[in-house]
């Protein structure tokens, strides 16, 4: 973030919390001495039904990694507001600005000797593209104007998107944000089309925007096909990305289809199919299926092959499925994924996470292909849902680490497991919630005995508190 948008970060902010104060002291002014014309001003309307929003947020993280290799820890605080207008004749503007500090951390600059690599996950509390950043994190987020139509909408500015190819990825103090324009047709029964143009992301873990040109790379790249580093950084042409979606629900079945087009890199279609069948009074049997298609677009971003981000005439396919079952509070399922052996499945980590249903937080399959993930996952709610404790185990079975072609980074097979628990407070601490979530992750796959393939990525232990307060 440049000096002059950290400024107007600021600003927005203070002008935020001057308009929350006026607020209240106008309405109560109102009561007793304000005029009938008063009412009907833009002030008022704008200061009396636009809707204020704020969050705090706290987040603990550690890493314990094997033996000798270096461990970290990171303890994060960060608060926000949000402003959004009400409907001016269809129209509606809002804002939304967060800081962040590091309060305590390990130096998340430090290299392992060993591995001769640097920290994976607490860095993505902050500002991976600097480490020693740990006051100066902020970032202006929506920052939009909307026009509303009877049930549909379209927007252009800066939001938050939710699509299987691009959305929050949150699991980190922010998510990912993106800069564009963004429509949503609801006119047809039972049918909502989407589509958008974002020409700008700044990815969950940054605080800068970067043109969709720009964003290849903003996270670490991995290995080429030809077994050398990433060299697409800052090397990628295109104009933005497209995505198109179409999704039809009732009651017992949910079918979406999406297409993600980004301009001279990669064209990505998914047809996705979740149905919920009754088999009892309070049980439900839920299936799902996904089929996921990707092909290079030109030259997939840059002509020189050493430096594209996906090689010419490459393609790659994705199935994924899921059997579960649904018995009141308890929630059980059975979740598999296929990526063939040939060319790997990419997709941009800094736009969001993978769609699968085997994704299970803290790792990705994104960047390999010949894969074979199995995950069990298990939650059961207490106390009308305030409590949610949750279970998730799996396999999955990669190339082999020296497989350059189909191992983007060097990540050996692998077992995990995720324990999650959560809690939503209710009465006078309503708008408080909380989270404990321990990840392990063991090595099933050959590491040679060398630790830049076991170093954040296998037998290891990843600790997680998180506070969240909404008001």
């Amino acid at each position: 973030m440049d000096l002059s948008e950290s400024r107007f970060l600021k600003f927005t902010i203070a002008l935020f919390l001057f308009l929350r104060l006026s607020s209240a002291s106008f309405a109560q002014g109102h009561a007793s001495s304000q005029t009938e014309r008063d009412t009907i001003s833009l002030r008022y309307k704008l200061l009396t039904k636009g809707v204020f929003h704020a969050h705090a947020r706290s987040f603990f993280m550690a890493t314990d990694n094997q033996d000798a290799l270096t461990d970290y820890y990171a303890l994060a605080f960060g608060a926000g507001i949000s402003y959004e207008s009400y409907k001016i004749h269809g129209f509606q503007f809002g804002l939304t600005g967060f800081f962040i500090f590091n309060l305590e951390s390990s130096d998340l600059s430090t290299i392992d000797p060993s591995a001769k690599s640097g920290n994976r996950y607490e860095i993505g509390l902050f500002d991976l593209r600097n480490p020693n950043n740990k006051s100066d994190l902020d970032r202006l987020e929506d920052l939009y104007l909307r026009y509303n139509w009877r049930k549909s909408k379209i927007e252009a500015g800066r939001f938050e998107l939710n699509t299987p190819f691009i959305n929050r990825q949150d699991g980190r103090m922010r998510g990912t944000i993106e800069e564009g324009v963004w429509a949503e047709f609801n006119e047809v029964k039972d049918i909502k089309i989407e589509a958008a143009w974002i020409h700008s992301i700044s990815p969950r873990s940054t605080i800068e925007w970067y043109k969709v040109e720009d964003s290849y790379g903003v996270y670490p790249g991995g290995l080429n096909e030809f077994g050398n580093k990433s060299d697409y950084a800052g090397n990628i042409s295109s104009d933005g990305v497209g995505l198109l979606g179409l999704t039809y629900f009732k009651k017992k079945v949910k079918i979406q289809l999406w297409e993600q087009f980004a301009e001279n890199v990669f064209n990505t279609a998914m047809v996705r199919a979740d149905l919920n069948l009754p088999a009892g009074s309070i049980t439900t049997l839920q299936l799902g299926a996904m089929y996921v298609r990707q092909d290079a677009l030109n030259y997939g971003g840059n002509e020189d092959q050493t430096k594209t981000y996906i090689s010419k005439g490459s393609y790659s396919t994705v199935i994924s499925t899921s059997a579960g079952l649904k018995h009141g509070n308890l929630e059980a399922s059975l979740n598999y994924t296929h990526i063939p052996e040939g060319d790997r499945f990419l997709m941009p980590r800094e736009w969001g996470r993978e769609p699968f249903y085997t994704f299970m937080p803290r790792e990705r399959n994104e960047g390999y292909a010949d894969v074979n993930a199995a995950v069990v996952k298990l939650s059961y709610s207490f106390f009308n849902g305030k409590l949610k404790p949750s279970l998730g185990y799996g396999h999955f079975y990669l190339p082999d680490v020296k497989d350059v072609a189909d191992n983007k980074y060097g990540l050996p097979s692998y077992n995990q497991l995720n324990a999650d628990i959560r809690y939503s407070f209710a009465g006078y601490l309503k708008g408080l919630s909380m989270q404990m979530l321990m990840v392990y992750k063991g090595a099933l796959g050959e590491t040679y005995n060398e630790s830049k393939y076991v170093f954040n990525k296998v037998n290891m232990v990843n600790w997680n508190v998180v506070v969240d307060y909404t008001f």
